[in-house]
């Protein structure tokens, strides 16, 4: 076949290239990304990354969750307090911390100074929060227990699995917060599973009753806690084979009716 022949505005087009190329503003440099050459392009090398066994173990156990059917019981522990609430409830547990053990070390050294001085040394019980699993449940159990906050987050759940329905038994109020660490600080330790109030001074007692009756509401009394059950959520790989599916069958459907 006999090539067309070349018109004036393709050799135009071409001599714009030419010049474009001669121009020395723009010469174009060619980036070498050998070794010690040009700077690498950032790239997100999160996908190789050899993430730690604990994070790996973390996000596979998000997943899981999501994944299989979670019994009531234990998805209960995910419903908990959102940010204002959980601020309302910190900032009234803070005034109840217990001493930390410098404040102990000078309350008795002050308390022996008043004994060598024949003086009577303030013998003022305190009210202080109370942590540990055994004691906690003593005091549910005995109903001197005011309020329970429960960390969401304990591992293993079986520790903690009970200890809810136990506070509806016993009509404590209780919530469940994020997470084990902001506890432990309440109470000066790393982590605690639970922590319990069981006085209230008089200037805090009507900001507690509120606080009381919107956790009774939220937990206690709602039933629908120990109905729903979590996870059974399909991943994305899933979800559009189902979509592709259902579109099939509804393109079968529509060709059946035609007919």
């Amino acid at each position: 076949m006999p090539k067309a022949p070349k018109t004036n505005k393709s050799k135009k087009i071409s001599k714009k290239i030419a010049d474009r190329k001669k121009n020395p503003l723009f010469v174009k440099e060619a980036k070498n990304f050998r070794i010690g050459n040009d700077v690498q392009p950032k790239r997100d090398l999160s996908r190789y990354v050899r993430w730690p066994r604990y994070i790996l173990l973390h996000r596979q156990k998000k997943i899981l969750l999501q994944r299989i059917k979670v019994p009531a019981a234990i998805h209960q522990f995910s419903k908990t307090l959102d940010k204002n609430q959980s601020s309302k409830v910190y900032s009234l547990l803070k005034k109840y911390s217990p001493e930390t053990k410098t404040e102990k070390k000078q309350r008795l050294i002050k308390a022996a100074e008043q004994k060598t001085q024949n003086q009577k040394p303030d013998s003022k019980k305190v009210n202080v929060l109370k942590f540990g699993l055994n004691h906690v449940t003593t005091l549910v159990e005995t109903k001197k227990a005011k309020l329970v906050l429960i960390a969401y987050d304990v591992d293993p759940i079986e520790l903690v699995v009970w200890l809810p329905q136990l506070c509806r038994r016993q009509e404590v109020p209780f919530a469940f917060v994020k997470n084990k660490a902001r506890l432990g600080a309440l109470v000066h330790q790393k982590t605690a599973t639970c922590v319990a109030l069981t006085e209230v001074r008089k200037e805090d007692q009507a900001e507690f009753d509120n606080l009381a009756r919107d956790l009774r509401q939220h937990y206690n009394e709602n039933h629908e806690l120990l109905r729903t059950i979590g996870g059974g959520q399909v991943g994305i790989k899933s979800r559009h084979q189902q979509e592709a599916l259902k579109k099939a069958f509804e393109i079968e459907e529509l060709k059946k009716t035609s007919q």
